[in-house]
């Protein structure tokens, strides 16, 4: 308040000069030096195009606007503005955005066994970081990042392998935390390739690299299964539980049928419950469906129904390996969602009522051995774009969705497999992609109208 009295006492000052003065030349002379002391005294550097306004004061923000030569004035302050200064920054602080969580997920990272070749290295080491080198931006500006991790992660000590069963080394752990992500989904029905041991590797590996980052979906004791993961920021709290159809009929290793969350409804109701109770929103990862399906299956259409009515707010879906319609379903049941391209994003037109559900976002990278038609299909995928906020009735709510959709590009040699955001994909890459020895269809073309197909 300093300044403010500074510039009050220049103003009497001024007035009590004007006074003793006769001429009009002196008048205007002593005018001026008034001013000019006010001005220095009170810090205020003016326009020079102002001088002869020099009943004007600008504020901080103000005196930016003057330096870009913009006209701004304001009246110099009085007792009255001088007493309403804290009541006016309050008001400000009032208008502030209101806080935000912004959430970004993809989908299956399959390691196929061409895909761990590509990161291996000269020096016999493994690095993954190109396979997401062209989304890890979009990936780290995300409050909540989330991946489906399709394969265990128990090192070299077990064998790197691909299908049927599963294995990827350490460092495609430390290439998903260079990426950005926050949060692993491991309940898929590969959980199980290398048994109890991989469960141990993969977490006691996350626990000793990256404890920052959340790994779901499976345990090591029963203690840790009876936890729900809540994410908080700004006051928002959000619940993620992540499930499996199953195991590829591998059973739960021996004392230990807490490994893995499985789609069981009344385990899934019980931490529904419990969701509903520690946080503001939940989210609900199910891995399901039927491979290669482009809609979704009675199952998953009667699982989904099942959240709806036990409190869930959005279900993230994967295992298809294909991308699947995105839906709002409430008591009427499901309506597909209307989205519009945007910026290489296709965001959604309409805020329904209920529950939102991606069905599937496909894969995120894979390389498979199959050939023939539908191949091509494996390539596209998709990450879950979300911004959470409040609403008047304070209630976490979803405040704008969307999808990137990504395509997996994939070529002979080291570092040779990544992901584009599907806008940055042009023709010319899709001419090189290795995948069209599998499947003569794909193309970009042939991506594009898959896209336009499903979502």
């Amino acid at each position: 308040m300093g300044k403010w009295n500074k510039a009050l006492s220049a103003v009497l000052l001024g007035a009590i000069l004007t006074a003793c003065v006769k001429t009009e030349e002196t008048d205007t002379v002593m005018n001026l030096q008034a001013e000019t002391r006010a001005e220095n005294e009170a810090g205020i550097v003016q326009n020079g195009e102002d001088r002869q306004n020099a009943n004007t004061v600008q504020d901080p923000a103000d005196r930016a606007d003057m330096r870009e030569g913009n006209d701004v004035k304001i009246q110099r302050p009085t007792t009255d503005t001088i007493e309403a200064e804290p009541e006016r920054e309050r008001e400000e602080a009032d208008f502030e955005e209101e806080p935000e969580i912004t959430l970004i997920m993809t989908g299956d990272i399959l390691l196929h066994t061409p895909v761990a070749e590509s990161g291996l290295q000269e020096d016999g080491s493994y690095d993954f970081s190109a396979v997401f080198a062209h989304t890890k931006e979009q990936i780290g500006e995300a409050d909540l990042a989330l991946v489906n991790q399709e394969v265990i992660l128990g090192g070299t000590e077990l064998g790197i392998s691909g299908y049927p069963a599963f294995n990827a080394p350490y460092e495609l752990g430390d290439a998903l935390a260079d990426a950005g992500f926050d949060v692993i989904l491991h309940a898929t029905n590969h959980a199980l390739d290398k048994g109890a041991k991989g469960i141990t590797n993969c977490l006691g590996f996350w626990e000793e690299s990256h404890p920052d980052i959340a790994a779901l979906g499976i345990h090591d004791s029963r203690e840790e299964r009876e936890e729900i993961y809540v994410y908080e920021q700004d006051g928002m709290k959000i619940a993620i539980l992540n499930y499996t159809y199953g195991t590829n009929g591998i059973p739960m290793p021996a004392g230990m049928d807490y490994a893995v969350d499985i789609l069981d409804e009344k385990r899934m109701k019980s931490d529904l419950e419990r969701a509903e109770e520690l946080a503001d929103f939940t989210i609900v990862c199910p891995h399901w469906g039927t491979e290669y399906r482009l809609t979704p299956d009675a199952y998953q259409e009667r699982t989904v129904k099942f959240f709806w009515e036990n409190g869930a707010d959005l279900v993230l879906g994967t295992h298809p390996h294909v991308i699947e319609p995105i839906v709002w379903f409430g008591k009427d049941g499901a309506t597909v969602c209307d989205l519009e391209e945007r910026d290489g994003i296709l965001l959604g037109t309409d805020t329904g009522e209920g529950m939102l559900v991606y069905y599937s976002l496909g894969n995120f990278v894979n390389w498979t051995s199959g050939t023939g038609e539908g191949v091509a299909n494996r390539m596209v995928g998709g990450m879950a774009k979300i911004t959470l906020g409040r609403n008047e009735k304070n209630e976490v709510y979803i405040k704008q969705y969307g999808v990137v959709p990504v395509i997996c590009h994939v070529e002979e040699g080291i570092n040779g497999v990544t992901v584009y955001p599907a806008a940055d994909y042009t023709e010319t890459l899709a001419e090189k992609n290795a995948v069209r020895k599998q499947d003569g269809n794909f193309s970009l073309q042939y991506c594009r109208a898959l896209l336009e197909q499903v979502w």
